[in-house]
């Protein structure tokens, strides 16, 4: 099971990024897969995952309205989709997947790609 993050990068406050998660190794429409992130000091986020039982997104308080997930199950990527970027969105984002559930939770992942940094400046 393979996961990698990628279209981080700098940009202002109120401004979009769309973060994309390229996947291979599993049946992509199978897993839970979702997005989380990271500052140092804090523990890992979960910000949006889409369930495997029936597909239903599920997204932190924080983020709600703001960030969209999607996934393009003919292409396996995961794209995470955020507008309206405030300074405290800046964080290391990481997409992972697991096999069963519906949580959004770090430790019910088991597979995690490598982080990509997302910068929001004032």
């Amino acid at each position: 099971v393979q996961l990698q993050a990628s279209w981080g990068g700098l940009v202002q406050a109120g401004g979009s990024l769309r973060l994309s998660c390229a996947t291979s190794g599993f049946t992509f429409d199978d897993y839970a897969i979702g997005w989380f992130r990271q500052v140092p000091g804090k523990e890992r986020e979960g910000v949006s995952c889409i369930s495997e039982s029936d597909g239903s997104a599920y997204y932190a308080d924080s983020v709600k309205g703001r960030l969209t997930i999607s996934r393009d199950n003919a292409k396996n990527t995961l794209y995470l989709e955020m507008n309206s970027l405030k300074p405290d969105d800046t964080a290391v984002y990481y997409c992972a997947a697991d096999d069963f559930g519906s949580s959004c939770h770090h430790l019910d992942y088991d597979y995690w790609g490598h982080g990509t940094q997302v910068t929001v400046s004032s």
